[in-house]
């Protein structure tokens, strides 16, 4: 039940996605995002169509632990779609951060096929400005081009770049140092 009202339902939302690895723009949507439901699943899932470079469960336990301090919220992981993970969660709502004009053609698509198929509703949360240019896949592209990981705190937790340079020194991610080379 409402913690405010004892007889009106939880209003409870998901906000799905890879978040390999998770940013502060993540973060900050969460943040804001959790004032608008009573609870707020974030649901870490998986992309077939891209490599990871934290494992499901390293992304949820850094998550988790980012978000200790907000009780309105919970971490899980899934697979498949995330229509069912929402369904199975109870929720009524998916939470979506837009960035620019292309993030909201992309999600709108979804957000329609969502409502048509499960019944669920989307609600579009702008990101904050400074955040605006933020994408995991740019971050994984300059872990893996060699950039400066250091320079990512105006993006990242501390922790999450904590992670990746352990990950770097431990050999687990391999940077590519001549991506534009011809193949020999």
């Amino acid at each position: 039940m409402n913690r405010d009202m004892p007889n009106k339902p939880i209003r409870r939302a998901v906000f799905p996605g890879q978040f390999d690895p998770i940013t502060l723009g993540h973060l900050d949507i969460i943040r804001r995002g959790v004032k608008l439901f009573d609870e707020l699943i974030v649901g870490v899932g998986v992309n077939p169509d891209k490599k990871e470079m934290f494992s499901l469960d390293e992304r949820v336990k850094m998550i988790s632990d980012l978000l200790a301090d907000v009780p309105e919220t919970r971490v899980e992981k899934y697979t498949g779609l995330t229509m069912n993970f929402v369904r199975k969660a109870g929720a009524t709502t998916i939470l979506r951060g837009i960035r620019d004009a292309t993030d909201l053609r992309y999600e709108f698509q979804l957000a329609l096929a969502n409502r048509a198929v499960g019944g669920v509703e989307t609600v579009f949360m702008m990101t904050s400005d400074q955040f605006a240019l933020t994408s995991s896949s740019l971050i994984r592209q300059v872990v893996q081009l060699g950039g400066d990981i250091k320079q990512l705190k105006s993006l990242l937790p501390g922790v999450v770049i904590t992670a990746l340079q352990q990950k770097i020194k431990r050999g687990e991610i391999q940077p590519v140092l001549h991506p534009d080379a011809p193949a020999n």
